[in-house]
Protein backbone atom coordinates (compact mmCIF):
# COMPACT_ATOMS: atom_id res chain seq x y z
CA UNK A 1 0.00 0.00 0.00
CA UNK A 2 1.67 3.73 -0.63
CA UNK A 3 2.20 5.69 1.87
CA UNK A 4 0.73 9.18 1.99
CA UNK A 5 4.32 10.54 1.58
CA UNK A 6 4.25 9.02 -1.86
CA UNK A 7 1.33 12.22 -2.83
CA UNK A 8 3.21 15.20 -1.26
CA UNK A 9 5.02 17.21 -3.18
CA UNK A 10 5.65 19.77 -0.15
CA UNK A 11 7.93 18.82 3.18
CA UNK A 12 5.32 17.78 6.15
CA UNK A 13 5.89 21.57 7.12
CA UNK A 14 4.65 22.69 3.96
CA UNK A 15 1.93 20.31 4.29
CA UNK A 16 0.42 21.79 7.60
CA UNK A 17 1.28 25.61 7.00
CA UNK A 18 -0.37 24.95 3.64
CA UNK A 19 -4.16 23.97 4.87
CA UNK A 20 -3.71 26.54 7.62
CA UNK A 21 -3.16 29.15 4.56
CA UNK A 22 -6.10 27.78 3.07
CA UNK A 23 -8.49 27.68 5.95
CA UNK A 24 -7.50 31.03 6.76
CA UNK A 25 -9.27 32.47 3.44
CA UNK A 26 -12.78 30.42 4.22
CA UNK A 27 -15.59 32.16 5.55
CA UNK A 28 -16.55 31.36 8.90
CA UNK A 29 -20.05 30.32 8.29
CA UNK A 30 -21.56 26.70 7.80
CA UNK A 31 -21.41 26.37 3.85
CA UNK A 32 -17.59 27.75 4.29
CA UNK A 33 -17.07 24.57 6.67
CA UNK A 34 -18.97 22.32 4.81
CA UNK A 35 -17.34 23.62 1.09
CA UNK A 36 -20.96 24.53 -0.14
CA UNK A 37 -22.67 21.87 0.80
CA UNK A 38 -24.46 22.95 3.55
CA UNK A 39 -27.21 21.65 2.28
CA UNK A 40 -26.29 17.66 3.61
CA UNK A 41 -25.87 19.48 7.01
CA UNK A 42 -29.07 18.24 8.61
CA UNK A 43 -28.74 14.71 6.65
CA UNK A 44 -25.30 14.23 8.10
CA UNK A 45 -26.14 15.13 12.10
CA UNK A 46 -29.54 13.13 12.09
CA UNK A 47 -27.18 10.36 10.79
CA UNK A 48 -24.57 11.04 13.35
CA UNK A 49 -27.41 11.22 16.00
CA UNK A 50 -28.89 7.56 15.10
CA UNK A 51 -25.22 5.82 15.61
CA UNK A 52 -25.05 7.49 18.94
CA UNK A 53 -28.60 6.71 20.44
CA UNK A 54 -27.58 3.02 19.48
CA UNK A 55 -24.47 3.48 21.07
CA UNK A 56 -26.28 4.52 23.85
CA UNK A 57 -27.79 1.23 23.87
CA UNK A 58 -25.13 -0.76 24.35
CA UNK A 59 -24.21 -3.11 27.31
CA UNK A 60 -21.36 -1.19 27.86
CA UNK A 61 -22.54 2.05 26.30
CA UNK A 62 -20.16 5.47 26.83
CA UNK A 63 -21.20 7.91 29.52
CA UNK A 64 -22.42 11.49 28.05
CA UNK A 65 -20.63 13.57 30.79
CA UNK A 66 -17.75 15.00 28.22
CA UNK A 67 -17.35 15.09 24.95
CA UNK A 68 -14.36 16.29 22.53
CA UNK A 69 -15.20 17.62 18.89
CA UNK A 70 -11.78 17.53 16.88
CA UNK A 71 -11.81 19.90 14.17
CA UNK A 72 -14.31 21.11 15.01
CA UNK A 73 -14.67 24.22 12.91
CA UNK A 74 -17.32 27.11 13.85
CA UNK A 75 -19.08 24.15 15.94
CA UNK A 76 -21.44 23.01 13.51
CA UNK A 77 -21.64 19.34 15.02
CA UNK A 78 -20.98 20.78 18.49
CA UNK A 79 -23.98 23.14 18.34
CA UNK A 80 -26.61 20.50 16.58
CA UNK A 81 -25.39 16.84 18.04
CA UNK A 82 -22.83 17.15 20.74
CA UNK A 83 -24.74 19.64 23.10
CA UNK A 84 -28.01 18.12 22.96
CA UNK A 85 -26.83 14.72 23.98
CA UNK A 86 -23.48 15.86 26.45
CA UNK A 87 -23.24 17.85 29.82
CA UNK A 88 -20.11 19.44 28.54
CA UNK A 89 -18.09 19.26 25.45
CA UNK A 90 -14.70 21.24 24.61
CA UNK A 91 -13.59 21.89 21.28
CA UNK A 92 -10.60 21.88 19.64
CA UNK A 93 -9.80 23.86 15.99
CA UNK A 94 -6.36 24.84 14.65
CA UNK A 95 -8.53 28.23 13.17
CA UNK A 96 -8.01 30.77 15.81
CA UNK A 97 -10.93 32.71 13.11
CA UNK A 98 -13.20 29.73 13.36
CA UNK A 99 -12.75 29.31 17.53
CA UNK A 100 -13.62 33.31 18.08
CA UNK A 101 -16.69 32.49 16.04
CA UNK A 102 -17.82 29.52 17.95
CA UNK A 103 -19.35 30.83 21.19
CA UNK A 104 -21.63 33.17 19.19
CA UNK A 105 -22.83 30.08 16.66
CA UNK A 106 -23.31 27.40 18.93
CA UNK A 107 -25.91 30.59 21.07
CA UNK A 108 -27.68 30.04 23.49
CA UNK A 109 -27.47 26.19 23.39
CA UNK A 110 -23.91 26.16 24.86
CA UNK A 111 -24.86 27.88 28.01
CA UNK A 112 -23.72 25.45 30.78
CA UNK A 113 -22.05 22.81 28.45
CA UNK A 114 -19.57 24.69 26.00
CA UNK A 115 -16.24 24.18 27.87
CA UNK A 116 -13.01 24.29 26.93
CA UNK A 117 -11.86 25.77 23.43
CA UNK A 118 -8.53 25.20 22.49
CA UNK A 119 -6.96 26.79 18.98
CA UNK A 120 -4.15 23.92 18.12
CA UNK A 121 -3.66 21.32 15.54
CA UNK A 122 -4.91 17.84 16.28
CA UNK A 123 -1.06 17.26 15.50
CA UNK A 124 0.16 19.33 18.42
CA UNK A 125 -2.69 18.37 20.76
CA UNK A 126 -2.77 16.15 23.82
CA UNK A 127 -6.12 16.05 25.61
CA UNK A 128 -6.47 15.75 29.46
CA UNK A 129 -6.14 11.45 30.36
CA UNK A 130 -9.22 10.19 30.94
CA UNK A 131 -11.32 12.79 30.54
CA UNK A 132 -13.61 12.01 27.63
CA UNK A 133 -16.85 9.66 27.08
CA UNK A 134 -16.32 10.21 23.16
CA UNK A 135 -14.07 12.03 21.07
CA UNK A 136 -15.75 12.92 17.54
CA UNK A 137 -13.77 13.50 14.90
CA UNK A 138 -15.26 14.13 11.85
CA UNK A 139 -14.01 15.24 8.38
CA UNK A 140 -10.38 16.48 10.02
CA UNK A 141 -8.07 13.17 9.62
CA UNK A 142 -7.14 14.17 6.02
CA UNK A 143 -5.04 17.07 7.40
CA UNK A 144 -2.83 14.57 9.38
CA UNK A 145 0.15 12.79 8.03
CA UNK A 146 0.03 8.79 8.87
CA UNK A 147 2.42 8.96 11.52
CA UNK A 148 0.59 12.20 12.93
CA UNK A 149 -2.59 10.36 12.85
CA UNK A 150 -1.66 7.44 14.86
CA UNK A 151 0.18 9.56 17.07
CA UNK A 152 -3.12 11.70 17.87
CA UNK A 153 -4.87 8.18 17.60
CA UNK A 154 -2.59 7.31 20.96
CA UNK A 155 -3.44 10.96 22.44
CA UNK A 156 -7.25 10.70 22.49
CA UNK A 157 -7.04 6.83 23.21
CA UNK A 158 -5.59 7.84 26.88
CA UNK A 159 -7.59 10.69 26.68
CA UNK A 160 -11.18 8.50 27.14
CA UNK A 161 -12.81 7.01 30.20
CA UNK A 162 -13.38 3.55 30.59
CA UNK A 163 -16.08 2.38 28.38
CA UNK A 164 -15.37 5.78 25.96
CA UNK A 165 -15.39 5.58 22.25
CA UNK A 166 -13.84 7.87 19.34
CA UNK A 167 -15.66 8.49 16.37
CA UNK A 168 -14.57 8.65 13.45
CA UNK A 169 -16.77 10.30 10.81
CA UNK A 170 -14.62 10.65 7.06
CA UNK A 171 -14.39 10.14 3.18
CA UNK A 172 -13.08 6.91 1.73
CA UNK A 173 -11.93 6.97 -1.27
CA UNK A 174 -13.64 4.41 -4.11
CA UNK A 175 -10.30 4.00 -5.90
CA UNK A 176 -8.65 2.33 -3.00
CA UNK A 177 -5.30 4.55 -3.27
CA UNK A 178 -4.78 8.07 -1.24
CA UNK A 179 -5.93 11.12 -3.23
CA UNK A 180 -4.46 13.84 -2.46
CA UNK A 181 -6.24 17.62 -2.50
CA UNK A 182 -3.57 20.20 -3.29
CA UNK A 183 -6.28 22.93 -3.04
CA UNK A 184 -6.65 22.57 0.93
CA UNK A 185 -3.86 20.57 1.25
CA UNK A 186 -5.23 17.62 2.91
CA UNK A 187 -5.66 13.50 1.88
CA UNK A 188 -8.34 11.24 1.40
CA UNK A 189 -7.36 7.26 2.26
CA UNK A 190 -8.95 4.14 1.49
CA UNK A 191 -10.79 2.30 3.88
CA UNK A 192 -7.82 -0.26 4.29
CA UNK A 193 -5.31 1.94 5.25
CA UNK A 194 -7.57 4.06 7.67
CA UNK A 195 -8.29 0.48 9.36
CA UNK A 196 -4.62 -0.34 9.22
CA UNK A 197 -3.64 3.09 11.10
CA UNK A 198 -6.37 2.16 13.40
CA UNK A 199 -4.59 -1.08 14.17
CA UNK A 200 -1.26 0.53 14.62
CA UNK A 201 -2.82 3.00 17.51
CA UNK A 202 -4.40 -0.02 19.25
CA UNK A 203 -8.14 0.67 18.73
CA UNK A 204 -10.53 -1.91 17.84
CA UNK A 205 -13.43 -0.78 15.22
CA UNK A 206 -16.45 -2.78 16.39
CA UNK A 207 -19.24 -1.01 14.71
CA UNK A 208 -19.10 0.58 11.07
CA UNK A 209 -22.01 2.83 9.07
CA UNK A 210 -22.55 4.44 6.15
CA UNK A 211 -23.75 7.76 5.49
CA UNK A 212 -26.98 7.45 2.57
CA UNK A 213 -28.61 10.11 0.64
CA UNK A 214 -25.59 12.69 0.12
CA UNK A 215 -24.92 14.03 -3.49
CA UNK A 216 -23.70 11.64 -5.52
CA UNK A 217 -20.61 13.32 -6.19
CA UNK A 218 -19.25 13.45 -3.32
CA UNK A 219 -16.97 10.66 -1.72
CA UNK A 220 -18.98 7.76 0.30
CA UNK A 221 -18.30 8.89 4.59
CA UNK A 222 -18.51 6.61 6.81
CA UNK A 223 -18.37 6.87 10.37
CA UNK A 224 -16.45 4.42 12.68
CA UNK A 225 -16.68 4.05 16.55
CA UNK A 226 -13.16 2.80 18.11
CA UNK A 227 -12.43 1.17 21.63
CA UNK A 228 -8.82 0.54 23.08
CA UNK A 229 -8.04 -3.12 22.64
CA UNK A 230 -6.84 -3.08 26.09
CA UNK A 231 -10.78 -2.60 27.03
CA UNK A 232 -11.63 -5.81 24.62
CA UNK A 233 -15.10 -5.87 23.37
CA UNK A 234 -18.65 -7.06 25.27
CA UNK A 235 -20.84 -9.52 23.60
CA UNK A 236 -22.71 -6.90 21.78
CA UNK A 237 -19.94 -5.43 20.43
CA UNK A 238 -18.42 -8.57 18.61
CA UNK A 239 -21.61 -10.50 17.01
CA UNK A 240 -22.51 -8.76 13.83
CA UNK A 241 -26.36 -8.21 13.14
CA UNK A 242 -28.48 -10.88 11.05
CA UNK A 243 -29.34 -8.15 8.60
CA UNK A 244 -28.27 -4.60 7.06
CA UNK A 245 -29.94 -1.98 9.26
CA UNK A 246 -31.18 0.41 7.42
CA UNK A 247 -32.83 3.74 9.14
CA UNK A 248 -33.06 6.30 5.92
CA UNK A 249 -29.45 7.49 6.98
CA UNK A 250 -27.80 4.95 8.28
CA UNK A 251 -26.79 1.14 6.80
CA UNK A 252 -25.10 -0.49 9.82
CA UNK A 253 -21.93 -3.30 8.41
CA UNK A 254 -19.88 -5.76 10.00
CA UNK A 255 -16.59 -3.83 11.23
CA UNK A 256 -14.82 -6.33 13.72
CA UNK A 257 -11.74 -5.59 15.92
CA UNK A 258 -8.70 -3.89 13.28
CA UNK A 259 -9.10 -6.10 10.05
CA UNK A 260 -8.86 -4.63 7.08
CA UNK A 261 -11.73 -4.69 4.50
CA UNK A 262 -12.81 -3.68 1.15
CA UNK A 263 -15.36 -1.21 1.72
CA UNK A 264 -15.76 2.23 0.74
CA UNK A 265 -16.23 5.45 1.89
CA UNK A 266 -15.96 9.64 1.30
CA UNK A 267 -16.23 13.35 2.15
CA UNK A 268 -14.12 16.46 4.39
CA UNK A 269 -13.93 18.56 7.48
CA UNK A 270 -12.65 21.49 9.68
CA UNK A 271 -15.40 20.62 8.78
CA UNK A 272 -16.15 19.81 5.02
CA UNK A 273 -17.32 17.39 2.42
CA UNK A 274 -15.27 16.67 -0.88
CA UNK A 275 -16.21 15.90 -4.45
CA UNK A 276 -15.05 12.64 -5.68
CA UNK A 277 -12.32 12.86 -8.50
CA UNK A 278 -13.84 9.80 -9.89
CA UNK A 279 -16.98 12.02 -10.71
Amino acid sequence: MSSEIEHMDCSQDDFYKNAQEYWAEIPPTVDGMLGGFSSISEKDIKGSKLLLRQLFRLNKPPGNKYALDCGAGIGRVTKHLLIDLFENVDLVEQNSNFIAKAKAYIGTEGTGRLCNLYSTGLQSFKPDPGKYDVIWMQWVLGHLTDSDLVECFNNCKAALKPDGVIIVKENITSSGTIEMDKNDSSFTRPISLLKKLFDEAGLNCFKQHKQHDFPKCLYPVYMFVLRPKSEGLDKDETEPPNKVIRNNEVEELVCLTSKSGSSEVGSKENGQPHESENN
